[in-house]
């Protein structure tokens, strides 16, 4: 499979390297016909094939520096042009003289196409070039000796060795183009997120705790003012930061983006790392707990949220000093249908291989703690 045209410039210093060698193999090529020509079947045979290496040379350097034009067709041609210059060595030195060892036409100028074909489609295309080059470079010799395959052996490493790196460029390439887009989309995300904190959330929050005391019509839009709240806080929350090349994720920073004028968030200096999977649940564990704790606790509540990085597990607990809960209220929660503790917390903690600990009492506020083994996720 042929690689994509280069976006970045990567694989640009390897085709011009090509070239780089395209020329000097053409002057080793050209010395060695002048000075054997005397001992060729047809000296003056030996001009036209001359012309063809230098034209082709600097045709194939100019076609190759455009990165549209790196496709099958210009692939093949520069294969087949190689091989004819190979092949005609048989009708213009001759088979005697080859076999006497006098050097043949192209020499080191064949690896060309196979150099160009292992950057262009890797490993596998550049030993398939090198094998097709090697081919014709043995139909024209009297007889295979082992001093016959060396040619044929340096263009297979070659190919091998100039293709895993084309590989490891290619996907150096696309991994720096999708490192470029993250860190693009997490610059306008933290833009938007410094907005949002400065107006919108302010504003919803403002909203909530004067609203929250009145009846009717203005009780329901501070609920919902909170309920948007809340709703804005998990949205910036995911996206930021990004998960790492290892799929890992600071939940440190994850639980920070839920801090306001009414969250406290405490966490550790150092990243918190965490499964992106893991760290993406225990985080909207976080959120539901404090929408949970936005709606019950009381309009002047305030909520703490604590991270740990324990050795084995990670713990976050989440306190407010608010009205807590009447015992079974949980229970008689979960029968009416309400199950935003039960499974909004519980669930995901749960399908972490965690624990969920509540302690609340009325009048005392709300202690939810989470804990998740770092060994289950």
């Amino acid at each position: 499979m042929i690689q994509p045209p280069s976006a970045s410039g990567l694989q640009g210093p390897l085709w011009r390297a090509i070239v780089v060698y395209r020329f000097a193999s053409l002057a080793f090529a050209l010395a060695l016909i002048v000075s054997n020509a005397a001992d060729y079947r047809r000296p003056l045979a030996s001009i036209p094939v001359a012309v063809v290496l230098v034209g082709w040379t600097i045709a194939a350097s100019w076609l190759f520096a455009r990165p549209e034009r790196r496709r099958w067709p210009l692939l093949i041609a520069d294969l087949a042009v190689t091989s004819g210059v190979l092949l005609s060595a048989e009708w213009v030195v001759g088979r005697e003289a080859l076999g006497s060892g006098t050097p043949g036409l192209a020499v080191a100028w064949l690896a060309a196409p196979v150099l160009a074909w292992a950057v262009a489609g890797g490993r596998r295309l550049g030993i398939l070039a090198a094998l097709l080059i090697g081919l014709a470079d043995l139909a024209v010799r009297p007889r295979m000796t082992q001093s016959s395959l060396t040619g044929t052996t340096l263009m297979l490493l070659a190919a091998v060795g100039v293709g895993h790196v084309a590989r490891l460029g290619a996907i150096a390439e696309a991994r720096l183009q999708r490192a470029t887009e993250l860190e693009a989309a997490n610059r306008e995300r933290e833009r938007l997120a410094r907005h949002i904190h400065d107006s919108v959330l302010q504003v919803l929050a403002l909203v909530r705790r004067r609203g929250a005391s009145l009846d009717g019509e203005a009780g329901e839009l501070a609920r919902l003012a909170g309920e948007q709240e809340a709703a804005l806080r998990r949205l910036i929350a995911t996206g930021a930061p990004p998960p790492s090349a290892t799929g890992v994720v600071d939940l440190g920073a994850l639980v920070s983006a839920y801090a306001s004028d009414v969250v406290s968030v405490a966490a550790p200096a150092t990243a918190v790392p965490l499964p992106a999977e893991a760290a993406t649940q225990l985080a909207a564990a976080v959120a539901a707990a404090l929408d949970n704790a936005a709606r019950h606790a009381g309009a002047d509540a305030r909520v703490f949220v604590l991270v740990e990085d324990e050795p084995d597990s990670v713990t976050v607990t989440v306190r407010d000093d608010g009205a807590g809960i009447a015992p079974g209220r949980l229970a008689a929660a979960e029968l009416e249908g309400r199950l935003g503790v039960a499974q909004a917390i519980r669930g995901r903690i749960t399908d972490l291989g965690g624990t969920v600990r509540i302690h609340s009492a009325p009048g005392q506020g709300t202690e939810i703690e989470l804990v998740v083994p770092k060994l289950s996720v």
